[in-house]
């Protein structure tokens, strides 16, 4: 019987990761799957810097030990602008694909020139972010939108918890802005959290915009980076697993993984 292959592990903070995981497991890659929220620190942006980075190092540490994983996807921005490159020196035997502030694409395909970059406070306040916007937007506007509450609304949403609409149009307003008589077409959603409102955002939307969300070319980049994949695109997996490193999650939360067909797994 052939080794199992080395699974592939999806991270974030919280439950916003979800929207990658399923994009991911939409492609024929093959491998079992173990998501990893890190919901006993939720939310990163909470946090100082240098006490985020030594926590997703020594979370990360243990992590990689545990579970071998041969592709990791930093399914979150804020740790992929702040710590990417440390998490890289752990193990240089696994990959590890970041999800960053999509300004490349909404660049290209931005008809106005007018373009919102949607985000955490500690992503938007990154030199790695100003650095994408520099070398791949200097032809466009980009109005940065650092959102405090839209995360934990997009976390209470997908719950199953009442979510104003007046707070989440508080947090948005500020993306749609006219610039020399254009409007903004892309809203890049530069956290994984926020395609969880996907339906509210495009309701509260006061003109059409393209919103942008990093799920379909992360899960492309795993399949080009699964080259040891099932033949015929089938993919032979065992379990794939969820966990959370509070412990049991509440109820709404293990419905939501049961229906996302991951089991609950405890990280000791």
């Amino acid at each position: 019987m052939a080794e199992p292959r080395r699974p592939l592990l999806v991270f974030d903070s919280g439950l916003g990761g979800l929207t990658v995981l399923r994009a991911v497991r939409e492609t024929p890659h093959g491998r079992p799957v173990i998501y990893v929220a890190d919901d006993a620190a939720f939310p990163y942006g909470d946090w100082p810097e240098p006490t985020l980075r030594a926590r997703l190092v020594a979370l990360f540490s243990e992590l990689l030990a545990r579970y071998r994983p041969a592709i990791v996807v930093l399914a979150c921005n804020t740790a992929s602008t702040l710590a990417l490159a440390d998490l890289r020196r752990i193990d240089s035997q696994v990959t590890f694909i970041g999800t960053v502030p999509a300004i490349k694409p909404a660049a290209q395909h931005s008809e106005s020139g007018v373009i919102a970059l949607l985000s955490t406070p500690a992503t938007a306040r990154q030199p790695y972010t100003r650095d994408l916007i520099d070398r791949y937007a200097a032809h466009c506007h980009v109005e940065v939108v650092p959102s405090g509450r839209l995360a934990r609304l997009a976390e209470s949403h997908v719950q199953g918890r009442a979510v104003s609409e007046r707070d989440v149009l508080g947090e948005i307003a500020a993306c749609f802005v006219t610039r020399d008589g254009q409007r903004t077409d892309v809203v890049v959603l530069a956290c994984t959290h926020y395609p969880l409102l996907a339906d509210m955002l495009c309701r509260l939307a006061p003109w059409p915009v393209w919103w942008l969300d990093p799920a379909p070319a992360i899960a492309q980049r795993v399949m080009a980076l699964s080259i040891d994949r099932a033949p015929d695109g089938v993919a032979r997996r065992k379990r794939d697993v969820a966990v959370f490193t509070r412990g049991t999650p509440a109820e709404p939360i293990q419905r939501l993984i049961t229906a996302e067909g991951l089991v609950l797994e405890r990280l000791d």
